[in-house]
């Protein structure tokens, strides 16, 4: 049990794992209030989803980047490879999976035309997988906005 708080008290210690953590939380939390907005009921299951407005696989990477650099310099190899990784995450959340997200829906407009025949009973697959480069772009200004209020409490205050 020690050793599991000194685990907690380093971890909320490390003032990039707060920001990526922080990021991520609210990322999630607001795509659940935008659905709520749109749908018009709650479902905290989009809490767990990937895909929608704001990204928060870009918000987290975004938040480690931003806080490798505040911690270890904008000329750190550790900023380096948190740079490349944000980049090669937030290229992939624009094509690859919103490409296969796409296909998913292309897909289940098929399935619905077998289902209207009532031949075949098959299984939808899920559309939302990917990001529009503006959910990106939210997920991003969301993590830089909250690494630099994290970084003002940790260091500055």
């Amino acid at each position: 049990m020690a050793n599991m708080l000194e685990l907690v008290k380093e971890l909320l210690s490390n003032f990039t794992f707060v920001a990526v953590a922080i990021s991520w939380f609210l990322a999630q939390s607001i795509k659940v209030a935008l659905y709520r907005w749109h749908e018009g009921h709650w479902n905290f299951w989009h809490f767990f989803e990937a895909g929608g407005m704001p990204s928060a696989h870009s918000a987290s990477v975004t938040a480690l980047t931003l806080g490798s650099a505040l911690t270890q310099g904008w000329g750190s190899p550790l900023f380096t490879i948190a740079l490349v990784f944000a980049l090669i995450v937030m290229y992939d959340a624009t094509g690859v999976r919103r490409a296969a997200g796409k296909q998913a829906e292309i897909l289940n407009k098929i399935v619905d035309d077998i289902y209207a025949n009532g031949k075949v009973r098959i299984e939808k697959l899920r559309e939302i997988l990917g990001h529009d480069p503006i959910e990106v772009f939210a997920g991003a200004t969301l993590a830089v906005i909250i690494t630099l209020i994290t970084h003002y409490v940790y260091f500055i205050r």
